[in-house]
This record gives C-alpha cells, structure tokens and sequence, in this order.
C-alpha cells in the first residue's frame, strides 16, 4: 500500500492525497460505505460502483466469520471473488461487536476475548492472532488490529487498563500479521487503532504508542455515540499520528462531523448512518435533513433532490418516494440508501475539490449550518 499527499489546505489541517492497493486507488478523504456481511444494505455491487461511485467498501470480521464462515470465503478466493467487488476492502476487527456483546463474551488478557454467538448462542474464541488469521481469509486490502472497545461513559481507571490491554494485543497482531502471508496474492496493509476513551492524556498516550509501530496506517476508535468530546479527541491523535500515513476515523458520522474532522487531518471515513437512516426515510442533502415520511411531502412533485446527479433523485419525486415508505415497499428503502450514500461521496468528493482549490475552510464553515438544517 502507498499513500501520497497530493494537497495540503492553507487555513486547517485538511489534505488531499490518493491511498493505492493491489485493488485500485482511493482518493481521499473518503467516505467508505459500510457493508459488514459483504453487502452494502439494499444497495446492488453495480448500483455501488456507477451510481455512489464508491471507491472502498468495508466488511466486518466478526459478521463474515459467523457467516457465511472462513471455510466459505477460502473456497470462494475471499471476499472480492465471494461479492463481485473489485476494487478495495477493508475490514474491522470485529472488536467494537464482539465487546457490545457484555452479558455474552468474557476477556481473558492472555488468550483473547472468549464469546456467544448472538446467532446461535455457540462459544468462540477472538485473539489477537485468531482476527489477523480471520482477516487474511478474508482478504481485504486493510485490515484491523483487534481492540478493546470501552463503554461510553467509562471510569478512567477502566478506561486506561483497557488501554493497555489494547496496545498488549497490537504488538501481538503486528507480530503475527508479519509472520504471516496474504492468502490470495495481493498484498494487505494492517491498520492499529488509537483508544483512550474520552481522556485527553490517554488518547495522546495511545496516538504515541500506536504511531511508534510504524504501520502503513493508523485509525482512531472509540468515537462512536459522544460527539462532544469526539472533536478533542481527533485533534489530539492528529497532532501526534505521523502526517504521511493515513489517518482512519472509525464509525463517523454526520455529513458535519466529516467535514469537522476532514478539517483536523483525517483522510478515511465509515458509517452505518446513510444506510440506516436512508432505510427510515431520513435523506441527506445540501439543504439540510428531510424526514420524507413527513406529511409535508404527500403532494410534492418535485425531483427527490433536483441538485443530484443520481438517476433516482431525478427521476423520482418526493410524494412517490414519501409513499413507498408510508407503504412499506422495499424500492423506499433502496431509493432512500441509494441517496444517502450517494450523497457522502459528493460531500467528501466536493471536499477534496475544495482541498484543491485552496478553500476548503472557508467552504467548510459556509456549508455546515446548511447541513445542519431539518428541511
């Protein structure tokens, strides 16, 4: 993997750059749709790579071991050939679900995290060296250190032992990850995660740590759900993670909160967030968030967002989106995820626009109260 900086913005910390993988470029920042069982959620590989214009999409390790399975995805040549995507993947760890399972899963600090399937209730075993093997039969281009994700809120002595243990499985993963060779022929690049929850001194103290392992990449977790110490947080392990490697910021957010941290140095994005509310009717825009289940848009004619390029948001208006949903058809919820994440390449992509033009704060600051609007 190779990650060049192509523009630096003159009044914040923003940059353009261009990430290369064995399975194409990514232009950053990024957004990267989330597709944790090897789909992005009601949305076809076509409709992904024409109409989005997604240039990566993500998997998650703890989803795709329990189905459809390694012995699955080893017989299929992994992800890629399992799917039809082509072009980059990366996966998560599977941390952040294995420890949101709290009354089904037991740490062992020696061994990994032992836990119950929420399929089937059948015991498993994550460990350092277990997700790095996971992931290699997985075959994304990226992979995850396996994490301890804290609740939120937390104690700062929890907060700081899960810290360490964090950093304890990294040199375990970064030991086995190097011993080990990708399974499919292309190379795969490891990416360490920053903790620390909402504490100033540990997440300067675990940027530090993780910028000493000198891995292609670096990811800051733990961010998801607190936005007002979130903005602290990513400042501070952008300061400290090393500028010519990218920066990933996990599981956000908002079109705002992007555009905020795009703003601090971070180039990689995810978030369930288009695709959820896409599905329950909430659509992104320039103008703002529209409810489209509001009773407001029963006779609105007009194009679902006539500033689009999408083919939907032309050719369907508000009223027949409005009434797909009131109806419970499943072409609502397809239209509506369609629209959301089409929308976050345009922000990240109009972004990097921006970047180039040696305006994006100025941008920024003009954009943001439009976004924030409830149409």
């Amino acid at each position: 993997m190779k990650f060049e900086i192509q523009k630096k913005d003159i009044k914040s910390s923003a940059r353009s750059g261009v990430l290369t993988t064995d399975h194409g470029q990514i232009q950053t920042p990024i957004f990267m749709p989330v597709g944790t069982l090897g789909t992005v959620k009601a949305v076809h590989i076509r409709d992904m790579k024409e109409a989005v214009k997604a240039q990566i999409i993500l998997g998650n390790t703890y989803h795709l071991y329990l189905r459809p399975g390694v012995e699955v995805l080893e017989a299929a040549g992994g992800l890629h050939k399992f799917n039809g995507w082509d072009r980059p993947i990366l996966t998560d760890s599977g941390g952040f679900q294995v420890f949101s399972l709290s009354h089904r899963r037991k740490i062992k600090p020696q061994e990994g995290v032992w836990f119950q399937s929420h399929i089937d209730g059948s015991k498993h075993l994550f460990s350092p060296e277990g997700v790095i093997d996971i992931q290699r039969s997985i075959g994304a281009d990226i992979i995850m250190a396996f994490d301890e994700c804290t609740a939120y809120p937390c104690e700062i002595g929890y907060a700081k032992r899960s810290m360490h243990l964090t950093h304890k499985w990294l040199k375990r993963c970064c030991e086995h990850f190097n011993r080990t060779e990708p399974k499919y022929g292309y190379s795969q690049a490891l990416f360490p995660i920053v903790q620390g929850s909402v504490f100033p001194d540990l997440r300067k103290q675990s940027a530090e740590f993780i910028a000493e392992q000198n891995c292609e990449g670096n990811a800051i977790g733990g961010m998801c759900g607190y936005v007002e110490e979130m903005y602290n947080a990513v400042d501070i392990a952008c300061s400290v993670l090393p500028e010519d490697k990218p920066r990933y910021l996990m599981g956000v957010g908002t079109p705002q909160n992007i555009l905020e941290c795009i703003a601090m140095g971070v180039d990689m994005f995810d978030c369930v967030l288009p695709t959820r509310n896409g599905r329950n009717g909430m659509l992104f825009t320039w103008e703002g968030t529209m409810n489209i289940k509001n009773e407001k848009w029963k006779n609105d004619f007009t194009p679902i967002d006539p500033q689009s390029s999408l083919f939907a948001d032309r050719e369907y208006t508000k009223a027949y989106l409005r009434h797909l949903y009131v109806s419970d058809e499943i072409l609502g919820m397809m239209i509506g995820s369609l629209h959301n994440l089409h929308f976050y390449l345009e922000l990240v992509k109009t972004a990097r626009q921006k970047i180039e033009e040696g305006v994006f704060a100025s941008w920024k600051n003009e954009i943001i109260p439009q976004l924030k609007q409830k149409l």
